[in-house]
């Protein structure tokens, strides 16, 4: 088990060194919503911030989604209340990753928009292929990646699964704040210092972001609350919505007492529709 930890850990940092030159020069934005309904002003904020012109279009990526047709029927009919721009629904689970000209199509989209679901289901579907390449290469070149629920997840580096490892019984919030509990596991790392969880007020998930910064006590660690959103660009995030964000860092002589964690004290701050986060430390 330790064995398999530490080449976890190492696979991560050695993928993570290869990007981050890359993402420190990503000219393109985050939308990160934090799952839950999506107000018309939250669409219209994440089509503004995308920046759309003549000629550009949209491109749902739905395989997160245990329904996604019906997933990209709702976000489709929001996204067109805003913008002309054509929307398009690539389910590369349902066709295959090696659909002729949909990588290319997906490098040179303005707006990428990830559906929410089952964060490790869509990772299943894009890590290691062609297309993770063309959700950074667009990230790189300007285009805007979006995503509510699980595709917010999907943006860390060490992404929340949602599993506890010492309890195999799912809950929405963990029931206890121990050591090694926490499953991550890729993401796509459009974030490299920050780990994302969502639903966060509404779900209770302040456990789970404890857990999250023992095991990463130098990252950043932001909750989104549903209806919400975090819009990134470079080391700064802006708060949109209905609701709040929390920013939780720096914890002070972390420390593990049986399997117990404690730390003296750790930074915490919320945050409401227009303030301004800083997320490298």
């Amino acid at each position: 088990m330790i064995t398999m930890r530490i080449t976890f850990v190492t696979i991560l940092l050695f993928l993570a060194a290869s990007v981050a030159l890359s993402q420190s020069s990503a000219k393109g934005k985050l939308f990160i919503i934090g799952g839950g309904t999506r107000s018309n002003e939250l669409i219209q904020d994440m089509v503004t911030t995308a920046g759309l012109k003549q000629g550009d279009y949209i491109i749902v990526l739905p395989m997160a989604s245990e329904i996604p047709d019906t997933g990209f029927k709702y976000i489709n009919r929001q996204i067109s209340s805003y913008t002309n721009a054509p929307v398009r629904n690539f389910n590369f689970t349902k066709y295959g990753i090696a659909q002729p000209g949909w990588i290319d199509s997906v490098k040179n989209a303005r707006l990428i928009y990830i559906l929410g679901g089952d964060q490790s289901r869509f990772m299943r579907a894009v890590l290691n292929t062609p297309l993770y390449d063309a959700i950074h290469w667009a990230y790189k070149n300007g285009s805007t990646i979006a995503g509510t629920s699980a595709g917010a997840a999907v943006m860390s580096q060490y992404m929340i699964t949602g599993k506890q490892l010492t309890d195999t019984n799912y809950a929405e919030t963990f029931n206890q704040v121990v050591d090694n509990n926490i499953e991550f596991s890729q993401g796509l790392g459009l974030l490299q210092n920050t780990i994302i969880d969502q639903h966060f007020i509404k779900r209770s998930r302040y456990n789970r972001l404890i857990s999250a910064m023992e095991a990463h006590p130098r990252f950043t660690c932001i909750g989104i609350d549903e209806s919400t959103a975090i819009v990134v660009k470079g080391n700064k995030a802006r708060v949109t919505g209905d609701s709040q964000v929390i920013k939780l860092y720096k914890p002070q002589k972390l420390q593990v007492a049986g399997k117990l964690i404690k730390f003296k004290n750790a930074r915490i701050g919320i945050f409401t529709q227009g303030d301004v986060i800083k997320l490298k430390k």
